[in-house]
């Protein structure tokens, strides 16, 4: 219980340590968090109203390009947000009670209320420009997102570790990250492509985060290919792998 507590001490020291570094003690380092997502999801509704007249689900440019880049973010900003978590904090190993996984555990928290904060303020203001008010079904809408989030977090163990073995890695792994934001069903619906395009696209687990999201928002959507045991199949094995192979590697991680 002793050492329970004394971890729940480091990782809210380490959160506010976060928080500080991350956004500042200024209101524009809070209000970039809520511009960046904001700007892309405009600058997709601009783009694609000019080559459309409607969106591929719901009548909505906002509303279909929000569901898809927030849902995305829920994984891509926690990986990309992990990534670092060693590194920035290689002063704070030296002391003992500052384990390698409450760094982690600290952003985790850090970056799951940001990005639920930020979908909530986007998602809000989207609903309010809506003729029609918005019927959520908030268990897919969570469920895609904590599934997104542990997906982030064992992609960001891995990462941790591989990253500090070898030194090439972190570019190689930007490199391949980088299309995933084009092939996750971000701006258009998986289910709706043709075989074998489809197919493909569905081996992508990410797809299946945004197709379940999209649930949420949707009720007449059907998100045919959607697989929550695939989905879970990916989550937990990355998860799994990230876990052992960085509870493998502590006096790694503490020494480099």
């Amino acid at each position: 219980m002793y050492y329970l507590m004394t971890h729940i001490r480091v990782v809210g020291a380490l959160l506010i340590r976060e928080m500080s570094t991350r956004f500042g003690s200024k209101p524009g380092g809070y209000l970039w968090a809520l511009i960046d997502p904001a700007g892309h999801i405009v600058f997709l509704s601009l783009i694609f109203m000019a080559i459309t007249r409607t969106p591929a689900l719901g009548t909505s440019f906002p509303l279909f390009f929000a569901t898809g880049y927030l849902s995305f973010q829920f994984y891509a900003a926690m990986a990309g947000f992990l990534n670092g978590a060693i590194k920035a904090n290689r002063t704070l190993l030296s002391y003992p009670n500052v384990a390698p996984i409450d760094t982690i555990v600290a952003r985790y928290i850090l970056q799951v209320g940001t990005t639920a904060l930020v979908s909530l303020c986007v998602l809000g203001a989207i609903g309010l420009t809506l003729r029609q008010p918005l019927h959520l079904h908030w268990p897919s809408i969570i469920e895609a997102a904590f599934a997104a989030t542990l997906l982030g977090l064992g992609v960001g163990l891995f990462n941790n570790v591989a990253a500090l073995r070898f030194p090439l890695y972190e570019q190689i792994f930007n490199i391949i990250n980088r299309p995933m934001f084009l092939i996750s069903g971000v701006f258009f619906l998986p289910d709706a492509l043709p075989l074998p395009a489809r197919d493909i696209v569905l081996l992508n687990p990410l797809v299946h985060v945004v197709m379940l999201f999209r649930k949420g928002f949707y009720p007449e959507y059907r998100a045919a290919g959607l697989d929550m045991f695939y989905l879970y199949c990916f989550v937990f094995s990355f998860l799994f792998v990230g876990l052992a192979l960085f509870t493998n590697s502590v006096t790694i991680l503490r020494s480099r």
